[in-house]
């Protein structure tokens, strides 16, 4: 496993307007590159109950690099990339893009790893994925950091989604120039500023690999002029898994106050921690941060039933196990 394999989950905007983001990229975009790297469209490593990470909309599961080692020695870990997302599987041909197209490719990750129920962590988008994936019956535990999903105000995630839009075809117009980009301290903490808190704890090559990744994400840009407009609906309140949700404090991209607030009204039972020292993603910042809240809620379930650890994974095991499959 390599850190430069990591995509950052939301993307780049918010602090930095498009044409300045244009402006500053055409600066430093004086030679082509080689032909784009793109990560496989899964990784599954580690040994114990099963683990499935899942990252935001314009990123790869690289986004969890960080955390990868923290959680390996106690789970198996499966992190694949999004449907349509650089290295990802492709889209189904001739199916709009939506929430839940993106999350039938998941379900089908589970079924292809042989697993039923599972713990399942999301950050941001990956936390509306995971809320989902618990509707339908295969969740043992949530974890979420700074999830999608919910809003106070129409105009808020509609202003969040069209600077997420922009942002990541600004950076798709200039991934021929990915390195260069990324190596470049000023441009590197400008594309970061909104992400993390820490912009100089990300390793430049996990920035380009984001900035190759968007122009190879053909659901980001038609996933987002949709998002809007869909409605999480609140999950069951007899749900028999716990929630754990863990919010920047501050988001620069979703903040707790528009985002987080109507997000918990949707979760009835969820443990809420307002997390300092973090970002909207989260993995850079504070990796055993990340990693001890998520280890936490999983340990508190396999301990207390050490039965269903095992006995979940109710299918064949279909692929094999190892590094990025």
């Amino acid at each position: 496993m390599v850190n430069a394999k990591w995509g950052i989950a939301a993307v780049t905007g918010g602090a930095v307007s498009a044409a300045v983001l244009r402006r500053r990229l055409s600066q430093a975009a004086v030679r082509n590159q080689e032909p784009p790297q793109l990560p496989a469209p899964r990784y599954r490593a580690g040994s114990g109950s099963p683990l499935l990470l899942l990252h935001g909309v314009g990123g790869t599961w690289p986004a969890w690099d960080p955390v990868l080692p923290l959680l390996e020695p106690h789970h198996d870990v499966l992190a694949p990339t999004l449907l349509g997302h650089g290295g990802g599987e492709p889209l189904p041909p001739g199916v709009p893009v939506t929430l839940d197209v993106l999350v039938d490719g998941v379900e089908a990750e589970l079924d292809r790893a042989g697993w039923d129920r599972v713990h399942v962590v999301g950050n941001s988008l990956g936390g509306w994925i995971a809320i989902e994936l618990a509707r339908r019956g295969r969740a043992r535990s949530l974890v979420l950091f700074s999830p999608a999903g919910a809003w106070t105000s129409q105009c808020r995630i509609a202003a969040v989604a069209l600077g997420i839009r922009l942002s990541v075809a600004t950076l798709a117009r200039y991934s021929a120039y990915a390195d260069l980009i990324a190596g470049n301290p000023l441009l590197r903490h400008l594309l970061l500023a909104t992400q993390v808190a820490h912009p100089e704890r990300v390793d430049p090559q996990a920035v380009a690999l984001t900035i190759r990744a968007s122009a190879h994400a053909p659901a980001v840009d038609p996933l987002l002029r949709t998002l809007p407009h869909a409605h999480l609906q609140p999950l069951p309140a007899d749900h028999d898994y716990p929630i754990r949700v863990v919010w920047a404090q501050p988001d620069r991209v979703i903040p707790f106050e528009y985002f987080g607030v109507p997000m918990l009204e949707r979760l009835p039972g969820a443990e809420l921690i307002q997390q300092p020292g973090i970002g909207h993603v989260p993995m850079y910042d504070e990796p055993a941060t990340v990693a001890r809240q998520i280890l936490e809620i999983a340990a508190s379930v396999d301990q207390t039933r050490p039965e269903t650890a095992s006995a979940d994974q109710t299918r064949p095991q279909a692929e094999p196990k190892g590094a990025a499959l």
